[in-house]
C-alpha cells in the first residue's frame, strides 16, 4: 500500500479522520498557535486543510500506480472560525485521466466556515529504484 502520510499535516495538527471513495475527512483541534492576529483561525489554516482533504479524496480514487498534486486550489472564507475544531469533509466530483475535480466543506462548531474547489493532476507513481 502506498503511503499516504503527510508530515506538514502533523505539523499543523491535523489528522486524518477517514478515507473512502466517496468522501475524505480531516480534522484539527484548534490551538493558540493556528490564530492570527484578531484572534480568528488563520486563513493559511483553512487553505491548508481543504487542499490536502481535497488530495486525499483524490488519492481514494486512484489506482495504487497513480499520485496527484495541486494544480489550483480556490477557498472561499464565509465565516471566522475561532475555538474548537476545523472539520473539512472533500469528495471528488469529476476524475479524468489526467485530471480530478474536489469539493471541500470546511466546518468550525457546525457551521460551515469555507468552501474551497480544487483542481489536481493525475500523475504516474514511478519507483525510485
Amino acid at each position: 500500500m502506498r503511503n499516504l502520510k503527510l508530515p506538514f499535516l502533523e505539523h499543523i495538527g491535523a489528522a486524518l479522520e477517514e478515507l473512502s471513495p466517496e468522501r475524505a475527512v480531516l480534522v484539527v483541534d484548534i490551538k493558540d498557535y493556528h490564530l492570527q492576529h484578531l484572534g480568528f483561525v488563520h486563513g493559511g489554516v483553512i487553505s491548508s486543510l481543504a487542499d490536502n482533504t481535497g488530495w486525499y479524496a483524490v488519492m481514494a480514487n486512484l489506482p495504487e500506480d497513480k499520485t496527484s498534486v495541486t494544480i489550483e486550489i480556490k477557498v472561499n472564507y464565509l465565516k471566522p472560525a475561532k475555538e474548537g475544531r476545523l472539520i473539512a469533509i472533500g469528495k471528488v466530483l469529476r476524475l479524468g485521466r489526467r485530471v480530478a475535480f474536489a469539493v471541500v466543506e470546511v466546518y468550525s462548531q457546525e457551521e460551515l466556515v469555507a468552501y474551497a474547489t480544487g483542481t489536481y493532476s493525475i500523475l504516474e507513481l514511478f519507483s525510485h529504484s
